[in-house]
């Protein structure tokens, strides 16, 4: 009789506890916003039961809606931004990033192509200048390769495609420039994730920034899932990994810390504004150091 009466206690016992009490605590504020290279990956997925999910879900609601705010404000500082000030800021920051001796001496890029809805960092002279043909001064040892962006559909798939003249692009659905997939011939177009050297550096757009690193992006998550798989991709192969650039009018750089982050969100490792070159990174003072 006893033990009968024991089995029914422990089965009232088990009826009461919830059944996920026996998962890991979910990771603290702290962890779940710090800069990290790879995601949580069971953050996205974790139970609805666990311990914190809830907290969890509601923080992420509040960042997005954040990020949609300052996005917001700063749409409209853009679109109110006097535009020979604009020419003037756009001119700043390409010289400043044509004299620096990391963008010398790189030989591989990806860069944004700019578009003025967007009103984006204008990118025209630094382009033209990966672009030149290097048999003009005979340095052909001073030739760089150049990716640009290629949407493939909305769920965040982008690609990196080589190109070698500006002819090359063609305005998409939403009239902005990217290249064709093939060339004039029919080849298919080098990607940068199936080629066999690595990129240097990385020339990004964005809607905001701050000087420790945060980048706030248009909302697609193109830049950041694209970016993160190339890092991958480099740690694999044992290549040195390249460096973000981020280009940024004055306006767009904000008090640090005002940029909501979370996991998926990747720090640049340099600044460049009007104002100068902030180096940001580890990896970044590393080669300004050296002068790469």
């Amino acid at each position: 009789m006893w033990r009968s009466g024991l089995r029914q206690r422990v089965k009232e016992l088990l009826m009461i506890l919830p059944p996920c009490s026996f998962l890991p605590p979910s990771p603290s504020p702290s962890q779940r916003f710090a800069f990290t290279k790879k995601p949580l990956l069971g953050l996205a997925n974790a139970s609805l039961c666990s311990p914190g999910t809830m907290s969890t879900a509601t923080n992420l609601d509040g960042i997005f809606k954040q990020k949609q705010v300052l996005r917001s404000k700063v749409r409209k500082s853009l679109k109110s931004m006097d535009p020979s000030l604009r020419s003037q800021e756009d001119d700043a920051i390409q010289s400043l990033v044509l004299e620096a001796p990391w963008f010398k001496s790189s030989q591989r890029l990806c860069a944004y192509i700019t578009c003025s809805a967007l009103r984006e960092v204008d990118t025209s002279k630094l382009l033209s200048q990966i672009l030149q043909n290097p048999t003009k001064d005979g340095s052909v040892e001073n030739a760089k390769k150049l990716y640009v962006p290629r949407v493939e559909d909305k769920n965040s798939h982008m690609r990196m495609l080589n190109i070698s003249s500006m002819d090359d692009l063609i305005a998409n659905s939403m009239d902005i420039l990217e290249p064709a997939p093939v060339d004039q011939h029919g080849n298919a177009r080098e990607d940068v994730m199936q080629a066999n050297d690595p990129v240097d550096l990385f020339l990004l757009p964005g809607l905001a920034f701050d000087k420790s690193g945060r980048r706030l992006g248009r909302g697609g998550g193109y830049y950041d899932t694209f970016l993160r798989k190339y890092q991958e991709l480099a740690e694999e192969r044992d290549w040195r990994q390249p460096l973000l650039v981020a280009l940024s009018y004055s306006l767009q750089i904000i008090d640090d810390g005002a940029i909501p982050v979370t996991l998926n969100d990747l720090p640049v490792d340099v600044l460049v504004s009007p104002a100068g070159v902030i180096p940001i990174s580890q990896a970044a003072l590393n080669r300004f150091d050296i002068g790469l």
